[in-house]
């Protein structure tokens, strides 16, 4: 049965996983098995009842009691088992534990931010600890959004003006791939983040002190992963090529007209307030969209975007 499941299922990801997964297969062995048996009686009956020269007539039959009871019950006995199996998997995955570790998760275009009741904020990415249970309190800024976690067999559609909720324990460490599994405009395939499932220790130091990469990956490279994990890349480019915000390439060091016609010189000083506070100086000729990613980067990954944004003539 393992081998069927590594063929038809991604990994499980979570205690939920398994009912869910058997269920699935449930249904799929009943498609099979009636898909079988319709197929091949079929064809008994095309060749049994095909027409011949030497045969009269068929008898006129208007009906068979005991055949309609039989193909009446057996459906409707696997129709009640399946409600009150997807009844009982629901009702677990509505309610979460009243000790489950909650974070707050807030989806906008095109990007996911995460906030700990430490106070500790993230982007594109959050860690859970292992084996304890995770309740997510989900909200959108903009349009409807939905955060789907395929190993975790959970999906939420995440609303504008209202909160909605999912929870989840993490049986294995490792990382699981986070969908919007909702369309949400020009880069929806591109809003992504990532769950890493961590031992206890290695969850309260990255609480504490932040991941190793964070703290030990020279500022340039860390400035490249930023971009290509926190959203940057749905709207700045790096080849030049313009999007919903300007390109990074070879803005270093040169004058920008601003929407309201004033002229500024992209450095250092600049960068930082572009992060925290977007709507303060705005490129000519682009909507003021960028949300603030205040208290959700670490002075050293503000550091390591400005450094990135060096390095691209």
């Amino acid at each position: 049965m393992n081998w069927i499941r590594s063929i038809l299922l991604p990994v499980e990801g979570s205690a939920y996983a398994r009912g869910h997964d058997n269920l699935m297969l449930f249904i799929v062995f009943l498609n099979v098995l009636f898909f079988l048996l319709i197929a091949v009686l079929s064809v008994i009956f095309v060749w049994r009842y095909r027409r011949s020269r030497r045969q009269g007539p068929t008898p006129h039959m208007t009906h068979n009691t005991k055949l309609e009871i039989v193909w009446s019950v057996i459906p409707a006995l696997i129709l009640v088992v399946l409600f009150f199996w997807g009844l009982h998997g629901y009702i677990a995955a509505g309610v979460a534990p009243q000790d489950a570790l909650e974070i707050m998760v807030n989806g906008k275009k095109w990007l996911w931010s995460f906030e700990y009741p430490n106070g500790t904020r993230t982007i594109n990415e959050i860690h859970v600890p292992v084996g304890k249970p995770v309740k997510l309190v989900m909200t959108s800024e903009d349009v409807i959004h939905s955060f789907y976690i395929p190993t975790m067999r959970i999906k939420q559609d995440v609303l504008p003006g209202r909160y909605t909720e999912l929870w989840f324990t993490p049986t294995t460490t490792g990382m699981h791939q986070v969908f919007c599994a909702e369309y949400c405009g020009r880069s929806h395939s591109d809003m992504l983040a990532k769950i890493w499932v961590d031992d206890d220790a290695a969850y309260q130091k990255w609480l504490e002190e932040g991941d190793e990469q964070t703290r030990t990956m020279p500022l340039k490279d860390l400035g490249k992963v930023i971009w290509e994990n926190r959203g940057c890349n749905t709207c700045h480019s790096i080849d030049g090529t313009r999007g919903q915000g300007p390109s990074f390439k070879g803005i270093w060091g040169k004058p920008h007209k601003m929407a309201d016609g004033a002229s500024v010189v992209v450095d250092a000083n600049y960068i930082r307030e572009s992060i925290m506070n977007p709507q303060a100086k705005v490129v000519a000729g682009y909507e003021p969209i960028m949300p603030t990613f205040q208290g959700l980067l670490r002075e050293r990954e503000v550091l390591a975007i400005i450094e990135f944004i060096k390095s691209l003539e």
